[in-house]
């Protein structure tokens, strides 16, 4: 007589501990990801009666404003157009967000603290956000898209010491005013003019990846910039030949020669000699195979590594040939912001720093909430080996396929990269730091299908930026 009860009694407590969990998990648990989820508008309903803070330039240049509107909600201007439109973003009631509106979106609607909240409400303040002050340098973001020349491609600059972001530069561009109008035709572009190819574009880096084999080589202990390798061509890498551009034959050579020169075979014995183990060790100690620690949404900033059918393969899977990724080629896939961090390690020491967009941020009584400041991201590398593969990197420019990228007065130490596409063009490259005795500047500039060389494409450009940054320093 019981046993009906009882299991009826079960099924309701059974159903209420479920309507209780699914209550919670909605609320408190899973609270996050529902605010955070593009289709939910409801926080966007709300954040239209808030006043979303400025966001700006380094040197306080207005990069983002709200504006007010007839029934007492506000709108985004953002006064600088397409110039920084892909960091900047855009933030739209029925349109969502993107870049820095989206990833800095709490402080820029001044969200608090239930407790604070309540006694800002009793106190009758009106909600409204903190400002974003970001690194960027206005002036230096407009010398990078004017050089890039209307070429699809990409310019970052770092400040290797801090981490901080001075230039990101993707072309083609967007004008954030008018995402309201143009969203559904952006999208549509086969240019891809909404795609931050600093952060999203991913691109075979060509020799510029010798500089991570080089780093991986000379930190270990096993070789040294006087090391000599046979630069023969065509030598055997994994049971296939592999040829030096141009054919071209060394015979027995430095490895400082060889990166002046980019030759091919020896960076590829090095690989296959350091192995997958040691290889995949320094490319995780740059940040390769996972996404970039930016203070920028997680969509919009990928993963640089070996890939296959579109999947990030483990640093040490079999389908991985070590001699030629250690080339940059292989099935090696890398942003430029990921080749800019490594161009900064080397720049600082072996010490790479966590890049940032944001300097600070302050709320409306202009305390400071928020200074980000510099943090290190990990050790790659000795401060002896950063120093020596500097110098080999110096050398590049010095005399061998980085010449265009040599500024007067300023010794720059930079690697050149070209990757043939399949389709008769090449991704071309070119990373950098300056000046080579005290860097203040590391730097990743890539161009998309193009006829020419990372030496005479890809440098030029790395060279005007240079020029702009260390010039207003």
């Amino acid at each position: 007589m019981f046993a009906p009860i009882y299991r009826l009694y079960v099924l309701v407590v059974g159903l209420f501990a479920v309507l209780v969990f699914a209550t919670s998990w909605w609320t408190v648990f899973g609270a996050e990801s529902l605010r955070e989820n593009t289709a939910n508008r409801r926080p966007l309903l709300e954040q239209a009666r808030i006043k979303r803070g400025l966001i700006k330039a380094a040197d306080g240049t207005v990069l983002a404003r709200s504006v007010k509107r007839s029934d007492d909600t506000f709108t985004r201007r953002y006064p600088q157009g397409t110039l920084l439109s892909h960091m900047v973003g855009y933030s739209f009631l029925r349109y969502g967000q993107a870049g820095l509106e989206r990833s800095r979106n709490e402080a820029l609607t001044g969200e608090r603290d239930e407790l604070t909240s309540i006694f800002d409400q009793l106190a009758g303040k009106r909600e409204v956000g903190d400002d974003v002050v970001t690194t960027l340098d206005v002036d230096a973001q407009r010398t990078a898209i004017e050089a890039l020349g209307g070429q699809k491609g990409a310019v970052v600059a770092l400040d290797p010491q801090s981490g901080a972001v001075k230039v990101m530069a993707s072309y083609p561009q967007f004008d954030p005013n008018d995402i309201p109008d143009t969203l559904g035709r952006l999208n549509r572009d086969p240019d891809s003019p909404l795609l931050n190819r600093a952060t999203q574009g991913r691109y075979a880096p060509g020799s510029t990846f010798k500089v991570v084999t080089a780093a991986a080589a000379l930190d270990t202990g096993r070789y040294s910039p006087d090391s000599t390798v046979d630069g023969s061509s065509p030598k055997e890498i994994s049971g296939v030949p592999l040829f030096n551009a141009g054919g071209a034959n060394f015979g027995s050579i430095t490895l400082t020669q060889a990166l002046t020169q980019s030759v091919n075979t020896v960076w590829a014995q090095v690989g296959e000699d350091l192995g997958k183990r040691t290889m995949a060790r320094y490319m995780e100690r740059f940040g390769f195979y996972r996404r970039p620690p930016l203070d920028y949404p997680p969509g919009q900033r990928f993963a640089s590594g070996e890939f296959f059918e579109g999947d990030l393969l483990s640093p040490t899977s079999d389908r991985i040939d070590v001699g030629r990724m250690a080339i940059g080629q292989d099935k090696l896939q890398v942003t430029p912001l990921q080749m800019a961090m490594v161009s900064a390690a080397v720049a600082n020491g072996g010490r790479l720093m966590r890049p940032h967009l944001t300097d600070r941020i302050v709320d409306p009584d202009g305390r400071v909430r928020d200074d980000v400041g510099r943090s290190v991201y990990s050790r790659v590398m000795k401060r002896e080996t950063a120093d020596r593969l500097r110098g080999m990197m110096s050398n590049v420019v010095r005399e061998g396929t980085g010449t265009a990228a040599a500024l007067s007065g300023i010794e720059v130490a930079g690697k050149t990269g070209t990757a043939e596409r399949g389709d008769g063009t090449n991704q071309v490259w070119f990373i950098a730091l300056a000046p080579v005795d005290d860097p203040q500047i590391a730097i990743a500039v890539t161009v998309e299908r193009t006829s020419g060389q990372g030496g005479t494409v890809a440098a030029p450009i790395a060279r005007q930026v240079l020029e702009k940054l260390l010039g207003s320093q």
